[in-house]
């Protein structure tokens, strides 16, 4: 699946917006990282949360469209599910050590165990609070970049370095310390694939902001992917069997072209 759903989607759930003054204009990565907290809505409503269920469309290109379902809950539970071709890729992780992959696509269609970078990716993922909520004590780094300049309005553009040794820039509106841009690379197997996404249409959802729209691509390739949503819900009762190992998919034929997936060698 490319560029690691739902780990673009969720990047792109954690940031909202308020109003600036120049005076207001942060100095360091530290004032960024608040005011960026602040404006999705406050460290208090973010903590608040214990559950949150996403849904909404996906495309990978023509041909390969379908429905996105990510659900969350603490501590570090993910499930999500994408419905292509009347068939659904399943990622789950039960919050502690296991995590599992149903790919009706592949000629292992699952459940199979995840390892390595997948098993590290999917475990950043499930921590819907975003890797700038206690940075210090999830082992990240951050440096301020400076100002740039992004389709034509200013930004402020933040270095994130995780405890897994991955690198990030995250863009954010100088005007309302949206974030607007986020790039980097993602590994998948022996591969490293340079990734940049662009959020638009936010909105308040009990307090906090989302960007509705995400659209990814991967420079210098033809890999692109957009996210459409329909419905944030926030603090839904999630039953805990949903973050269990899944169950095998139906026998089926295999499909006549590659999945999303094995032509963009990602899993998010």
């Amino acid at each position: 699946m490319p560029f690691g759903l739902p780990r673009v989607l969720l990047f792109a759930l954690l940031w909202g917006s308020a109003s600036f003054r120049a005076q207001d204009a942060p100095n360091t990565a530290e004032q960024l990282v608040k005011k960026a907290v602040e404006a999705r809505g406050g460290e208090a409503r973010i903590k608040a949360l214990e559950a949150q269920r996403v849904t909404g469309t996906v495309s990978f290109g023509p041909g390969a469209q379908g429905s996105l379902l990510v659900e969350l809950k603490r501590p570090g539970k993910l499930h999500m599910e994408v419905k292509i071709q009347d068939r659904t890729i399943i990622r789950v992780y039960d919050g502690r050590e296991s995590a599992w992959l149903v790919n009706p696509f592949s000629e292992n269609a699952g459940p199979a165990a995840m390892t390595g970078n997948e098993l590290q990716n999917i475990k950043e993922e499930s921590d819907f609070d975003g890797p700038l909520v206690d940075y210090q004590a999830k082992g990240n780094k951050i440096e301020l970049l400076g100002k740039d300049e992004l389709s034509g309005k200013a930004v402020l553009k933040l270095k994130l370095s995780t405890k897994s040794g991955e690198v990030r820039t995250y863009y954010f509106d100088a005007a309302t310390f949206l974030l607007t841009k986020w790039e980097g690379v993602r590994k998948s197997g022996d591969q490293e694939i340079p990734v940049e996404s662009f959020f638009s249409d936010y909105r308040e959802v009990n307090g906090l902001k989302f960007p509705f729209e995400v659209d990814t691509d991967s420079p210098g390739s033809d890999r692109v992917q957009k996210l459409t949503l329909e419905k944030i819900e926030l603090n839904p009762q999630i039953d805990d069997a949903h973050f269990a190992k899944p169950a095998a998919p139906p026998a089926s034929t295999p499909a006549a072209t590659p999945a999303p997936g094995e032509e963009n060698p990602e899993s998010h």
